[in-house]
């Protein structure tokens, strides 16, 4: 039976997969989009969408709690001064899991893992030729 099991300990130990969420959370937030297995995923998804939701209201006691969990301070910065506000009248599901397909060595599923309103860099050199 699979009763009251919380989560998905992916194989690792506990130390391994704190670091490895802590490690994609950062990313996630410096880069808002990134590729990785789809379980893997599913769980930085919990961390991730709790930092966003504390990340709404800009508090000393909220920094702090995030600040156990991210430990780069230009990524808290641009975590409570950027993604909070821009998330601020949303009341949750801030992440999106996009499926691309099978890895070719392993045959894992990967996703994008990203926030719910990343926009895609405009390629600058299509509008400097254009211009031209």
């Amino acid at each position: 039976m699979n009763h009251k099991t919380g989560f998905n300990p992916l194989s690792r130990t506990t130390a391994h997969r704190r670091a490895m969420s802590r490690n994609m959370v950062t990313s996630l937030f410096r880069y808002e989009r990134i590729t990785t297995t789809e379980p893997k995923a599913k769980e930085v998804r919990k961390a991730a969408e709790k930092l966003i939701t504390r990340a709404k209201v800009d508090s000393v006691h909220n920094r702090r709690i995030a600040a156990k969990y991210i430990s780069d301070n230009k990524i808290l910065k641009k975590l409570f001064e950027e993604i909070g506000p821009r998330m601020k009248d949303r009341n949750g599901g801030y992440t999106r899991i996009l499926k691309m397909g099978f890895r070719q060595g392993d045959a894992a599923e990967t996703v994008i893992f990203e926030l719910v309103d990343y926009k895609l860099p405009e390629a600058e050199d299509s509008t400097e030729s254009k211009k031209a």
